[in-house]
């Protein structure tokens, strides 16, 4: 039996709602009895701020968060009842969970059952590779290779080609090709709103918005809210 148990969400904050509003409940049905979580602020440079941030937005709903230290990472996620990694910038999120020792453990807990939860950057960290984030390289980490807590990959915040936009640059579509000429794994264009839950070998798409699904030498697929997505674990 898969025990995994994920909840990986697009975005942090709604454009028009606060942050983590509009994932407020599901973070609750997610957690049932939990009551504490771990929250990795890696990915932006003020942790501190971060942390304190987080903290304030589950308080209110009966959480209590603790914040990863880099020094003491390793006794922190060998106890964590849950862990939450949140957004920013993914290199330098997986730059220092590699510095801190804490790829492996992290790892190994969510893949025994550990709740995993992560947003954005934190949902990067996930996949195989971060090579389907949106960030810039402001950072050179070891490799770009991930948790692999999941098969495939997730570029989170996509957004679909607008056909009277201006701009001469790759849409978010364009871009995915090129990595499926270079990689072939699926990858899931996971709209802002839209989160994928995962328990053991059912998975989910749930949310507002829904998703789109690449696949090398396919048309890409439109999956909406409810949709399973079995086929690609």
């Amino acid at each position: 039996m898969d025990p995994r148990r994920l909840l990986l969400f697009s975005n942090s904050t709604n454009h028009g709602q606060g942050y983590l509003d509009h994932a407020a409940d599901e973070i609750l049905g997610f957690l049932g009895a939990t009551r504490r979580l771990l929250f990795v602020p890696f990915a932006l440079h003020d942790r501190a701020a971060y942390a304190a941030k987080f903290r304030a937005r589950l308080e209110p709903l009966g959480i209590e968060a603790e914040a990863l230290q880099a020094e003491s990472g390793f006794e922190q996620v060998g106890r964590a009842e849950a862990v939450f990694i949140g957004g920013g910038n993914t290199f330098r999120l997986l730059k220092t969970l590699h510095e801190a020792g804490l790829m492996v453990p992290l790892r190994e807990r969510a893949l025994a059952g550990m709740p995993y939860l992560g947003a954005s950057a934190g949902i990067n960290v996930a996949c195989p590779t971060i090579r389907t984030t949106n960030d810039m390289p402001i950072v050179e980490p070891p490799s770009l290779d991930a948790l692999g807590l999941v098969p495939f990959q997730i570029n989170p915040h996509y957004i679909d080609p607008d056909p009277g936009s201006t701009h001469m640059g790759e849409t978010r579509e364009e871009r995915i090709r090129e990595f499926l000429e270079e990689n072939d794994r699926p990858v899931v264009g996971l709209r802002e709103g839209a989160w994928i839950r995962v328990e053991g070998e059912r998975a989910t798409l749930a949310g507002g918005r829904g998703a789109r699904i690449f696949r090398r030498g396919a048309t890409p697929e439109e999956r909406g809210p409810g949709a399973g997505l079995e086929d690609l674990l």
